[in-house]
């Protein structure tokens, strides 16, 4: 029997870092949290323990921290490429870099019109992310938006699904719906100003949710990842997850009273999964 190594890779996660970014007038406060992966040429670390081709993943951490002080002053899209690009072209045993990056998001406080200099609130859960993959030949470019919770009032319907004999949800076409949105772009170009096309899409995707008449998680799901192609044309693709944040009319009939969906319990689970990506069709030949 013939064993051999299959596809492999390790690296450091979590390299959790904050940088105070410092202007004339203001600072800029970041946080992110870097995660490296290596693959490469390491297969006799794996079968005969020789490590002399391993970048110590506490270098890698290191490399990040070190590399963050100078050139971590933009988007972490463009920290991730520095960083892929550190690692390939000084490490000839590498063959692809994976550097993956979460921003949690911060934005200065404001008092009678006046942004203050250096106090900052958190924007809550929702974090910025990149992915980069980068080997000799080609590098590939992810952008996306995480724990993004989103809800609209109405504008919202689900009918006409199957009905048989295990259904008993009711029809409506007026409902809450909410949920914590989760979306990845793929770029096709490194030339871009990350962070100002990343607020634009933010705010197509938002923008697209709250005017979109939905008749389904699915529908809108679509119309979001259609409008973020059709206004940029940086984007190759995009793909969305939709989890429902179900609102469930509370039942107010045994105590004599009506609910015009005013009313609701808010649960956590068991819930809806809804996922889908968005790309272009390829013009034939």
């Amino acid at each position: 029997m013939n064993i051999k190594l299959g596809k492999n890779a390790y690296g450091k996660r979590a390299v959790n870092l904050s940088k105070i970014i410092r202007h004339a007038d203001h600072h800029e406060f970041r946080q992110i949290s870097v995660s490296s992966a290596l693959e490469g040429d390491f297969e006799t670390a794996h079968t005969m323990g020789d490590n002399s081709k391993i970048l110590a993943t506490d270098t890698q951490k290191n490399t990040v921290y070190i590399l963050a002080r100078e050139h971590f002053n933009k988007g972490i899209e463009d920290f991730g490429l520095y960083l892929s690009n550190f690692f390939l072209s000084n490490n000839p045993q590498v063959s692809k870099v994976n550097i993956g990056i979460e921003e949690h998001l911060y934005a200065r406080m404001a008092f009678d019109g006046t942004v203050h200099p250096h106090a900052y609130v958190s924007s809550g859960n929702e974090k910025h992310t990149t992915t980069i993959v980068q080997d000799k030949d080609s590098v590939t470019i992810t952008a996306g938006i995480k724990d993004l919770l989103i809800l609209k009032t109405t504008d919202s319907a689900f009918t006409g699904y199957i009905q048989e004999p295990y259904t008993i949800l009711k029809e409506t076409t007026d409902r809450i719906l909410a949920t914590k949105c989760e979306a990845t772009w793929t770029y096709n170009s490194v030339n871009i100003d990350f962070t100002a096309i990343f607020e634009q899409i933010r705010n197509t995707l938002l923008k697209t949710f709250a005017f979109h008449k939905s008749l389904s998680v699915q529908q809108t799901l679509y119309a979001m990842g259609e409008a973020v192609l059709q206004v940029y044309p940086e984007v190759e693709e995009i793909s969305l997850v939709m989890p429902n944040k179900h609102h469930i009319p509370y039942n107010m009939e045994p105590f004599g009273l009506d609910n015009t969906n005013e009313i609701f319990i808010a649960t956590d689970e068991p819930f809806g999964y809804i996922t889908g990506t968005v790309v272009r069709e390829q013009d034939s030949v």
